[in-house]
């Protein structure tokens, strides 16, 4: 199982869930191109990321995976099933699908005062990619027939009828929605490890 963070975050966000899914899989929180320990390069894009998990994946021997990804690393996992469906059995999106023009609208921000522990440069870069996404990417997700399940966060930022859309374009998608935020494996840690454990032993996992 790799887990793949929100903007800003860390292979540590998902401290609240790592430990029920290490009960049954190898799990592996990833640190995104210019947040935590990986390294920040200066250079960023989905499809960069995108690269960098796939890199990951064949220098530790992972032929298939479950992918989980929030927010950020969501739009990551979504690129990632659509370029190599192969490593992917099973796709889980934390209250994040594929952006579309005028879908989301994240304009640049300041650079804060104080220094971050990632690369602001990565912030409005990616904060630009979803406000002009590569059209392929909502295209694409309709030959997406890896089984995947949508959690998203009724109190969330994200327009929830936009996770309701992806759940009907794609093959094979299942959308459960807890009453909680964006962060939604923070907010409700038990919902969201329930949900998950729901959705994989329904498709026998292993």
């Amino acid at each position: 199982m790799v887990l793949l963070h929100g903007l800003g975050d860390d292979g540590r966000d998902w401290g609240g869930v790592h430990a029920a899914f290490a009960a049954t899989y190898r799990v592996y929180a990833l640190d995104l191109r210019g947040h935590g320990r990986s390294s920040h390069p200066g250079r960023y894009s989905f499809e960069l990321m995108r690269d960098d998990v796939i890199g990951f994946l064949a220098t530790v021997g992972i032929d298939r995976c479950v992918l989980i990804g929030h927010s950020m690393g969501g739009i990551v996992a979504v690129l990632l099933a659509e370029t190599a469906p192969h490593l992917v059995t099973h796709l889980i999106l934390a209250d994040m699908t594929a952006p579309r023009s005028g879908g989301l609208k994240r304009p640049p921000l300041q650079p804060p005062d104080e220094p971050t522990p990632f690369d602001f440069a990565a912030v409005n870069a990616i904060r630009a990619q979803i406000n002009d996404p590569d059209p392929a990417w909502w295209d694409d997700m309709k030959a997406i027939s890896t089984p995947t399940l949508i959690i998203g966060g009724a109190r969330s930022v994200i327009p929830q009828h936009l996770l309701a859309e992806t759940a009907e374009r794609m093959p094979d998608a299942t959308l459960v929605t807890i009453d909680a935020g964006h962060h939604v494996h923070h907010d409700e840690p038990a919902e969201f490890i329930a949900a998950v454990d729901a959705f994989l032993a329904v498709r026998v996992v292993r």
